[in-house]
């Protein structure tokens, strides 16, 4: 169309776009411009609402993904908001079409027995003693990355066995210690003299006495996931994950799982009763009788 070519001249000249960006936008449109080709519309003036429905929906049989519909979605959209203000057309076809939602990508776990294979180290320096507390910690209360690395000692009330974490959004949890992480923290405390006085407030520094970075607790947990020999690459989320995983695979109690976590929505906690879903079918698969293909 001979519009699009004097519409990709607007987003160059006035809008100042890079090539890459109109070059998206003119394979969108050009995709666009075949599908009128196929209704046999030369105006785009007769476009409406259910035609750009039907470009969205066979495109999406044909194997489009939802990030590519909904970009090819914006390109019309801002196309006929140009013809729109050109005067060349009176209403925007695209405005209320909407892309398939993409599926929710499910976060990844370690099963229980590779997160002990991961934290069965050995302690005989300080910094293998610092790095077997922190990923005890990830894993016994569900931490955050930048909480962790922001954790304080005057947090911890070691009677109790509870943490006072501040999240997301300054909003803060209590969260319990496991008696494994507990243990891990007090010969922390003990070795953390090697690096720190205990005017540094901060639990886990570095080998410098300074508050650690949580780059430097990524680089921990990668070195010890090799070391210990996992497969897959190990990072702080991903024992959070863990975490939420186990916790709620023992108890089901999907409220108590997100209040440990600081999820502000449930939706967000609900991604992993899925997981566990997941976990029962492949169980199911395994097990049952009528499940089992014949061979």
């Amino acid at each position: 169309m001979r519009q699009v070519t004097k519409f990709l001249d607007y987003l160059h000249h006035e809008r100042g776009l890079s090539p890459r960006t109109r070059a998206a936008y003119q394979r969108d449109l050009d995709l666009f411009g075949q599908e009128l080709g196929r209704l046999q519309i030369d105006d785009p003036q007769a476009v409406n609402e259910h035609h750009v429905r039907g470009l969205v929906a066979r495109l999406h049989r044909q194997g489009l993904g939802s990030r590519s519909l909904q970009r090819l979605l914006s390109a019309i959209r801002s196309f006929y908001r140009w013809q729109m203000k050109e005067g060349r057309c009176d209403h925007n076809p695209a405005i209320a079409v909407r892309a398939p939602k993409a599926p929710k990508k499910l976060p990844a776990t370690l099963d229980p027995e590779a997160v002990t294979q991961l934290l069965d180290i050995k302690e005989v320096t300080p910094l293998a003693i610092r790095d077997k507390a922190m990923m005890e910690l990830f894993y016994s209360s569900g931490l955050r990355l930048s909480e962790l690395a922001g954790l304080r000692w005057d947090q911890i009330d070691p009677a109790s066995g509870l943490i006072t974490v501040t999240g997301k959004g300054n909003k803060t949890r209590v969260v319990p210690v496991g008696s494994y992480a507990a243990a891990a923290l007090e010969k922390w405390r003990r070795a953390r003299g090697n690096f720190a006085g205990f005017n540094e407030p901060h639990i886990f520094v570095s080998n410098r006495g300074k508050p650690i970075s949580t780059r430097n607790i990524q680089d921990r947990i990668r070195y010890w996931a090799r070391r210990q020999g996992l497969p897959q690459q190990v990072y702080p989320h991903l024992l959070r994950h863990s975490f939420a995983s186990h916790m709620l695979e023992s108890s089901g109690d999907l409220r108590a799982v997100q209040e440990l976590l600081g999820h502000a929505d449930i939706a967000t906690t609900q991604v992993y009763t899925h997981l566990n879903f997941q976990h029962l079918a492949s169980v199911y698969d395994k097990a049952h009788p009528r499940a089992k293909k014949k061979t």
